[in-house]
C-alpha cells in the first residue's frame, strides 16, 4: 500500500540490549577488547592506561593498534545523550522487533522530552543511519575483523549510529566518538563501549570521499559500486534501471533517482477539503506545496502531531503524490457522467487517501466505503476518517477480490491503491529496503491483478477506476494495466496525464505515457512520478473506465 505508515508498535527495551550477551558477542574474537580488562574499578589495569594529562588509552582491538581518547575523564560523556538515545531505540526496535520508523520514532521522541532542535537531529539519525544501513555497513566492515553479521545487534546499531554521524552528519568527530561511545556503554554495556569507540576511530581515520574511493576500488562492477554508495539491494538498483527507462526516461537518471530515495523528505501534509485549517497551518510555520492544492510542507523535527489539526484528524501527514493520484480519482468528471453517488477504497489501509477521498465525498454527497482485508489495518482506516462526517463513510472487513460477485457494476469510483513492493517510497520507509526480496515481486503481480480484475467488476460502467502503486517496478505498474486491457476489450484506459494535470497546481507534473505504444491505445496515458522529478513517492496511477 502506497501511505506514510503500514504497521508498528512501541516497544520496550529488550533483553538484547543488556550489559550480558550483547557485550560478550561483540567482543568475541581476536579482533574484540576483552570484557574485565576495559571496566572502571579494574584493579588488574595496566598502570600505563593513560597519558600525563589523564587521558584514557584503548587497546585498539580492530587492529588500530594503541590510541588515546582525545579528551580527558573528566571531559567525556557519561550519559547517552536524550537524542542519540531516541536514535538508537528506534534503530533497535526495527531491527529486534520489526517495527516502522517513521510510527516508532514520534513515540520515542516524546519519550525522550526532544524539544524542536533536539527531534530534528534524532529524525536525521534515525532515518539516515536506516537509509545508509547498507554503505555504512560496508564501511564498518573494513574496520573490523570478523563479518560485520558476526557482531551483536545492538553493538551494531550502535555503530551505524557513530558512522552515520562521522559520515553524514556535520557533527565534530570527537563529539561523535565521545558521544555514541557513552550512548553504548549506558545502553548496551561498558565493554562494548571500549569495542565501538576502537571501530570508529579507524571510521574517522578516512574522510567520506576516502571511503568512497575505498568502496569504489572493492566493488565487482559499476553496479555494484552504485549499489554499495547509494546504500540499496543491487536488484533494487536494477528495477529502478528499468523503470525509468520503461516510464520513458533516459537511464542516466538512476543515480539522481538512487540519490533522491536517500534524502530526508520534507513532512507533506494535507488538509482536508471542508475540514482542516489551512491558515492555521501556515501559521503554525508549514508552507503551501507548490505541486498539490491543499498540500502544506513543514519541518516540524519528526512529530508532526505538533501542528494544529493533525491530533483530530483534519490534517493528516501524506506524500504529495498520494494525495495527486486521490484527488486525479475524486475530481476527473466520470467519462460518460451519470450518477456520482457509491465510491470504494478497495485497499483502504492504512486510510491517508480513505480520509481525504472521504472528504470530498462528503462535500459531493457520496458515499465512501472503505475495505481493507486485516482487521488491525481496518482500525487505522476508521481512526484516519474520524474528522469526517461519519454518514458519509463506512469500513468493510474483507478480501477485496470478493467485490466482482458481492458488487457487480455497483461503484461510480473505485481507488484501487494495490499491495505492492512500495519501492517507490523508500525515502519515507528507510528500513524497507533491506525487508523487500526480489522474489516478493511475482507474488505481487499476481495479487494486483486478481484486484484489478474485481474492481473493474464492481465498477458502474462509465464510472472511474484508479489503478495504483507506490512502486516504478514495470512489473507492478504497466505490465498490470496491459493485462487487464488486453483480456478486457470493454475497458479502456484514459488520459490520466491529463487528468493529473488537471488537479495539480499547473505546470508541474511531467506524465509519461509508455502504455501507448505498449498496449495500443491512441487516447490513453499512465503516470509515473518519481522523487528526483516531482519530489514525491514514486507513485504509478493509470486511470480505467468500463464500457
Amino acid at each position: 500500500m502506497s501511505e506514510e505508515s503500514n504497521q508498528g508498535g512501541q516497544h520496550g527495551r529488550d533483553k538484547s540490549q543488556g550489559n550480558g550477551g550483547a557485550t560478550r558477542s561483540a567482543q568475541g574474537g581476536k579482533g574484540g577488547t576483552r570484557r574485565g580488562s576495559r571496566g572502571s574499578g579494574n584493579s588488574g589495569a595496566p598502570a600505563d592506561r593513560r597519558d600525563d594529562a589523564g587521558r584514557q588509552r584503548h587497546r585498539g582491538g580492530s587492529g588500530t593498534g594503541k590510541q588515546y581518547s582525545e579528551l580527558s575523564p573528566a571531559e567525556r560523556q557519561r550519559t547517552a545523550d536524550p537524542a542519540r538515545a531516541a536514535a538508537f531505540e528506534v534503530l533497535r526496535a526495527v531491527e529486534a522487533d520489526d517495527a516502522y520508523a517513521n510510527l516508532a520514532l514520534p513515540g520515542s521522541i516524546r519519550r525522550h522530552k526532544l524539544d524542536r532542535r533536539d527531534a530534528g537531529f534524532a529524525t536525521e539519525l534515525t532515518y539516515g543511519a536506516l537509509r545508509e544501513q547498507g554503505r555504512l555497513d560496508a564501511v564498518l566492515q573494513h574496520c573490523i575483523d570478523r563479518p560485520i553479521e558476526q557482531v551483536d545487534p545492538p553493538v551494531r546499531d550502535a555503530l551505524r549510529v557513530g558512522a552515520y554521524q562521522l559520515l553524514n552528519m556535520r557533527v565534530p568527530a570527537h563529539a561523535a566518538l565521545d558521544a555514541t561511545v557513552a550512548l553504548t556503554r549506558q545502553l548496551v554495556g561498558a565493554g562494548a563501549g571500549g569495542f565501538v569507540n576502537a571501530v570508529l576511530r579507524r571510521v574517522s581515520e578516512r574522510t567520506p570521499e576516502a571511503w568512497e574511493e575505498v568502496m569504489r576500488a572493492g566493488a565487482k562492477d559499476e553496479e555494484d559500486a552504485l549499489a554499495t554508495l547509494s546504500s540499496h539491494p543491487a536488484w533494487i538498483v536494477r528495477a529502478m534501471r528499468q523503470a525509468l527507462v520503461v516510464h520513458g526516461r533516459d537511464a542516466a537518471e538512476l543515480p539522481a533517482l538512487l540519490a533522491a530515495d536517500n534524502a530526508a523528505p520534507t513532512v507533506n501534509l494535507v488538509s482536508l477539503p471542508g475540514l482542516g485549517d489551512p491558515l492555521a497551518l501556515h501559521e503554525a510555520g508549514a508552507n503551501p506545496s507548490e505541486l498539490v492544492p491543499g498540500a502544506f510542507l513543514s519541518d516540524v523535527g519528526g512529530d508532526p502531531g505538533r501542528l494544529p489539526g493533525v491530533a483530530e484528524g483534519a490534517v493528516r501527514v501524506q506524500d504529495a503524490g498520494s494525495q495527486l493520484v486521490a484527488r486525479a480519482l475524486a475530481f476527473t468528471p466520470l467519462p460518460n457522467g451519470g450518477p456520482d453517488r457509491a465510491w470504494l477504497d478497495l485497499c483502504a489501509g492504512p486510510g491517508g487517501k480513505a480520509a481525504l477521498l472521504g472528504a470530498v465525498a462528503a462535500e459531493k454527497g457520496a458515499h465512501l466505503e472503505a475495505n481493507e482485508v486485516a482487521k488491525h489495518r481496518g482500525a487505522l482506516v476508521t481512526q484516519g476518517l474520524k474528522a469526517v462526517p461519519a454518514d458519509s463513510w463506512h469500513v468493510e472487513i474483507g478480501d477485496g477480490r470478493r467485490y466482482n460477485t458481492e458488487a457487480p457494476g455497483f461503484f461510480d469510483r473505485i481507488m484501487l491503491d494495490a499491495p505492492c513492493s512500495g519501492l517507490g517510497a523508500l525515502r519515507r520507509r528507510p528500513e524497507a529496503r533491506w525487508r523487500k526480496q526480489p522474489t516478493d515481486i511475482p507474488a505481487m503481480s499476481k495479487l494486483q491483478s486478481e484486484l484489478l480484475a474485481s474492481a473493474i467488476d464492481a465498477l458502474r460502467p462509465g464510472g472511474l477506476l484508479a489503478y495504483v502503486t507506490c512502486s516504478p517496478h514495470p512489473a507492478e505498474t504497466v505490465a498490470v494495466v496491459e493485462g487487464l486491457l488486453r483480456s478486457r476489450k470493454d475497458v479502456r484506459l484514459l488520459d490520466t496525464g491529463a487528468a493529473m494535470d488537471a488537479v495539480a497546481i499547473p505546470d508541474t507534473i511531467g506524465a509519461t505515457r509508455p502504455a501507448d505504444a505498449m498496449i495500443g491505445s491512441d487516447t490513453g496515458s499512465t503516470v509515473q512520478l518519481f522523487p528526483h522529478t516531482e519530489g514525491t513517492d514514486a507513485m504509478f496511477i493509470a486511470l480505467l473506465t468500463r464500457d
